[in-house]
Parts: C-alpha cells; structure tokens; sequence
C-alpha cells in the first residue's frame, strides 16, 4: 500500500481552516460533525508541535550569537 505523503505545516493549517468553515457553517449529522472535530483537534496538536519545534530552533539560533 502506497504510505501517503506528509502534508505541510500551510496544508495542514488550510485543511483546519476547511473543518471550521464545515462546521460553523453547515447544518451535520452529529457523527460527522464530531469526526471533523477529531481531525480538527488532530490538526491543532500537529501544528502545535511544529511551532514549538520551530520556537525552540530560533532560541537556539539566538543563543549562538
């Protein structure tokens, strides 16, 4: 099975933006409604991590100076 391919942190952050729009402005099933807010939070944790990643990588360019 072919392993699919690691989205980018834009990506993610515009596939998130596309689950907020779903749920505040469409009227969902409540199964459906709740699996956007898996992924969601999902989403939110991944980039969460990539810009605590990114934080620490700048602090440690700022102490090499």
């Amino acid at each position: 099975m072919e392993q699919e391919k690691e989205l980018s942190f834009e990506e993610k952050l515009n596939k998130l933006n596309e689950i907020v729009n779903k749920v505040e402005n469409e009227l969902l099933p409540l199964d459906e409604a709740m699996k956007l807010y898996e992924e969601g939070n999902l989403l939110i944790k991944d980039l969460q991590k990539t810009l605590n990643e990114a934080e620490a990588k700048i602090a440690l360019i700022k102490a090499d100076k």
